[in-house]
């Protein structure tokens, strides 16, 4: 029940702990070490040394460390699921889903460590190169920060720190105060292997003392953080010269046409919007729907809705479950509340009871209304009326944020157009824009962030290129 620290392979407690309360039945689940600046820095100090190894070890090496973790996750994987549900709250039944996509993001990253080449340049191009051999190789960075969330506590810690040390950098990773256990014990199957390279990661808890010791330090080469736009924005500007990858929030979109198959829409619609209670950073939040269906889908969509089974996480059944904590339950309330008042209409949910915001269904919603302009990281969807495709991507693309959109139709000139036309990092056709493959590049543009996640371009984002002339 108590996440420790790791200084490297040293494991450390302190005196002063915090308490984490299961969302659902508010009992004591776990707990961590409150940390401070020197605990940071002495992280980073640990990683900095350990570089000196990480960077002269073999990608043989680091695929059976690798290798290794995979296995003991997936044989430790109902005690990995059940920790996550004590923690945030997330239904059993994805909390079994998320440990074995990271099973997959670390087999992934394996797979597409073995191809991150370089390759040779043509310098004799260039009269004085007439006899030069030239070729480029990837190295690692150096010290890597990893700063993660609470919605997927343990894959979005795989997807930095896994493709993070495949390439030979060390890490300090900084998990969610809201869930220290599970990356935690995550961690500890990294140093705890027969195959680990001594003191490549560390592991400290805390907020914004801890976080911004490790960001504004000169020691890391890379931040990787994944979580708001006010935290992105500060670490931007704290962290000076070196590499900052961005996942930030979202407002995910789709449109329905009239031409698209409206059940399967609406089956798919209430699943996206209301997957791990839409904290999520591509939950679907906004359905522009065109006109001559627009009835008919507002009908399906509530029906599809009423048919989730709520409550209990550890019920093998339940999809949706508790918000992360009482404040988050009070936001969605208010982003309800203020639609109201503006003139939209509840059509389904709008009810909090045992720690469970109830997936609802907003109606007759506008473009200025603040529940559809920014991220409510909630349980609540907006349907908005329009005439047709055009009015559809001008609206969609008023957002600051630009993540993931879809559009639902059997159009294809609308989906060849959709394709171009959406600001966002990336588009999908008859599904909904929350889908997304560990495999795939995900990230967003504008206000959603910086940088691609997935394997193959997360190794990207974690080394450097360096170029070799041979005279």
């Amino acid at each position: 029940m108590q996440a420790k620290i790791f200084f490297g392979s040293e494991e450390v407690t302190k005196d002063e702990w915090i308490e984490i309360k299961n969302p659902f039945k508010e009992k004591i689940v776990s707990m961590y070490p409150k940390c401070d600046e020197n605990d940071a820095k002495k992280a980073l100090l640990v990683a900095k040394e350990a570089f000196k190894q990480t960077k002269n070890s073999t990608l043989n090496q680091r695929i059976k460390w690798l290798e290794d973790v995979a296995n003991k996750l997936e044989e430790k994987k109902d005690e990995f699921a059940k920790t996550i549900t004590n923690e945030v709250g997330k239904p059993i039944k994805f909390s079994i889903i998320e440990v074995e996509r990271c099973i997959e993001t670390i087999k992934l990253t394996i797979s597409a460590a073995i191809e991150l080449n370089g390759e040779t340049f043509n310098s004799d191009a260039m009269p004085s190169g007439k006899k030069t051999i030239s070729l480029y190789k990837r190295v690692p960075c150096g010290v890597v920060v990893a700063i993660t969330p609470f919605n997927f506590p343990l894959n979005l810690v795989a997807h930095k720190i896994v493709p993070a040390l495949a390439v030979g950098n060390t890490v300090v990773l900084k998990p969610t105060p809201e869930a220290p256990l599970i990356a935690y014990k995550f961690t500890k199957l990294f140093i705890q292997s027969e195959f680990a390279i001594k003191d490549a990661l560390s592991i400290v808890y805390g907020d914004s003392e801890v976080g911004s010791t490790l960001v504004s330090s000169e020691i890391p080469r890379v931040i990787s953080f994944t979580g708001s736009v006010a935290v992105g924005k500060i670490i931007t500007k704290n962290a000076g010269i070196k590499k900052v990858a961005l996942e930030l929030g979202g407002n995910a979109a789709t449109f329905i046409e009239k031409s698209s198959d409206i059940k399967e829409a609406a089956l798919k619609c209430a699943a996206a919007a209301f997957y791990n209670s839409g904290q999520v950073c591509i939950s679907l939040q906004r359905i522009y729907v065109q006109d001559e269906v627009y009835k008919e889908f507002a009908k399906l969509l509530v029906e599809e809705t009423n048919k989730l089974i709520i409550g209990d996480p550890y019920e093998k059944d339940t999809f949706v479950g508790p918000l992360i904590n009482q404040e988050a339950i009070n936001r969605a309330k208010n982003w309800v509340k203020s639609a109201i008042e503006e003139g939209a209409k509840v059509l389904c949910g709008n009810k909090a009871e045992d720690k469970v915001f109830y997936p609802t269904v907003m109606g007759n919603v506008k473009d200025d209304m603040m529940i559809i302009c920014e991220e409510v990281f909630a349980p609540i969807v907006s349907l908005i009326r329009i005439k047709d495709f055009d009015e559809a991507v001008k609206k969609i693309n008023n957002s600051p944020y630009g993540l993931q959109y879809s559009i639902f139709t059997n159009d294809l000139n609308l989906t060849k157009r959709a394709i171009d036309e959406f600001e966002c990092g990336g588009v999908v056709v008859n599904d909904i824009p929350t889908l997304r493959f560990d495999i795939q590049p995900y990230g967003g543009v504008k206000l959603s962030g910086t940088s691609r996640e997935g394997p193959k371009f997360a190794l990207e984002e974690f080394s450097d290129i360096k170029s070799v002339v041979i005279c």
